[in-house]
């Protein structure tokens, strides 16, 4: 089997059927594209050819281009998934990928926003969407809800109308692996919410001839995108005081560390963030203890 039609089925594998969310498959998308051109430049254009020491070399180029530890190993989990995958349906005789090893990536703590940080930011929004602005009423009920709940941005620009219970106040998402959840939100968010859904989105939405049933939405009336959150959410914290440009990703972390560092129970956190894993959830209590040193290097008179 030649290996451009063996990438793309197993593209179309792991989209379908293992139900991978549409980032990780582009992801592995991207990482086999680029194996298959470097297979390409060594004359190597079908599976059965491909050995140990040519995905080796292959990480090994990664590396020397400059690309981070953590890059090297995502490349590394695509490409022994995609052989394991041949193996396993006959197209090669023996998974060539078992004794691939990726690099260690360490695990840095999370960027997290102070408390007084998060409070400045959220008022500032409230005061802009104080005066009627559509697009400043759903960038407030955004940001509001993202701290709230903690959803990842692609849950956020998933949700549709009928997701959100303003009585219970609950959203339903699809996270990742096509997990549905219910996550809280607070009332602040309720608030802003509220007064998105009545007096901006209405006006949104009739900028164009069929609007979404999303509930937010961007300034022609569409869905409104990923990217569009990201540079909403990295325009606002990167103005912050001694603050640097980050995504949404970084309202989840805060949201996260403020909850441990308010008592919230682990596991609790882990069922809103929707990790599979309580692995993942733990990291914030580093962050939660770092905060903790922090605080007592500065306040105490013995420290």
């Amino acid at each position: 089997m030649k290996i451009p039609p063996a990438v793309a089925s197993y593209v179309d594998h792991v989209s379908v059927e293992r139900q991978y969310s549409e980032a990780t498959t582009r992801a592995y998308e991207s990482d086999l594209a680029s194996f298959t051109v470097f297979a390409a430049e060594r004359g190597i254009d079908d599976v059965v050819d491909v050995d140990l020491e040519l995905l080796r070399d292959w990480l090994w180029q990664s590396s020397q281009s400059g690309l981070g530890a953590a890059t090297i190993a995502r490349r590394s989990a695509s490409v022994r998934g995609w052989c394991a995958w041949l193996a396993r349906n006959g197209h090669i005789a023996v998974d060539t990928s078992a004794r691939l090893r990726s690099p260690k990536t360490g695990r840095s703590l999370p960027h997290v926003v102070q408390r007084p940080q998060m409070d400045g930011l959220l008022d500032r929004l409230s005061t802009q969407a104080a005066t009627g602005d559509p697009l400043a009423l759903r960038d407030s009920a955004l940001v509001e809800l993202l701290y709230a709940s903690g959803l990842r941005v692609s849950e956020l620009c998933g949700l549709d109308i009928d997701d959100v219970d303003l009585d219970r106040l609950t959203v339903r998402v699809l996270g990742k692996g096509s997990k549905e959840r219910v996550v809280p939100f607070g009332v602040p968010a309720h608030s802003a919410l509220v007064d998105y859904l009545r007096k901006a989105r209405p006006t949104l939405a009739a900028r164009t001839g069929s609007p979404p049933p999303a509930v937010f939405l961007g300034a022609r009336g569409g869905r409104l995108n990923p990217r569009s959150v990201y540079d909403l959410v990295s325009r606002l914290l990167g103005s912050l005081p001694g603050g640097s440009a980050s995504g949404p990703h970084t309202l989840r972390h805060t949201a996260a560390t403020h909850l441990l560092d308010g008592g919230a129970d682990l596991r609790a956190v882990q069922e809103l963030l929707g990790h599979a894993s309580l692995g993942t959830t733990q990291i914030y209590t580093h962050v939660s203890m770092e905060r903790l040193k922090e605080s007592y290097r500065t306040a105490h008179p013995r420290a």
